[in-house]
């Protein structure tokens, strides 16, 4: 069952899908005509084609374990500053440059609240959600894992 805008208004709505999303849409949903909103943050993630040489990126995940861990850190978000609603979308499975890969909305009374939340929340996405992530060549092959980046490590390290 997909989450409801009354959903984003009281608690954080994670989503962890194959499917494409529409990122109009998706803050439309969680704005839908409030007055208390005074600010919406969104960052989406696309996957790049590294120079030409990436025909798709392979994402995997732990079922429940993914939306788990999103979720412990997007109430995180919620309790360190005041917000009106939180989206947080991950994509999984075979994405090809230029597509989606994720997506985060956050909603806030004031600016800063809402882009604070945004890049907290996304220097958890990029250093510790449990996703692997497998790049597939174009010229073909079985394509190596990607490893974790210090400097993502390093972004997360801030919020402490």
């Amino acid at each position: 069952m997909r989450p409801t805008v009354a959903d984003a208004r009281t608690s954080p709505v994670i989503r962890v899908q194959s499917e494409d999303f529409d990122v109009a849409a998706e803050i439309a949903a969680l704005a839908g005509g409030r007055t208390d909103i005074g600010a919406i943050v969104t960052f989406t993630g696309l996957c790049r084609d590294e120079g030409g040489r990436l025909a798709a990126l392979e994402l995997e995940h732990y079922p429940g374990m993914a939306e788990g861990e999103i979720a412990r850190v997007a109430q995180e978000a919620a309790r360190r500053w005041p917000l009106t609603g939180l989206v947080a979308i991950h994509r999984y499975g075979l994405i090809r440059p230029g597509e989606n890969i994720v997506l985060v909305v956050a909603a806030s009374a004031h600016r800063r609240a809402a882009f604070e939340a945004a890049d907290f929340m996304m220097d958890f996405l990029k250093s510790r959600a449990p996703f692997w992530k497998r790049e597939h060549p174009r010229e073909g092959g079985a394509g190596a894992w990607v490893e974790a980046k210090d400097e993502d490590e390093d972004a997360l390290g801030r919020w402490d």
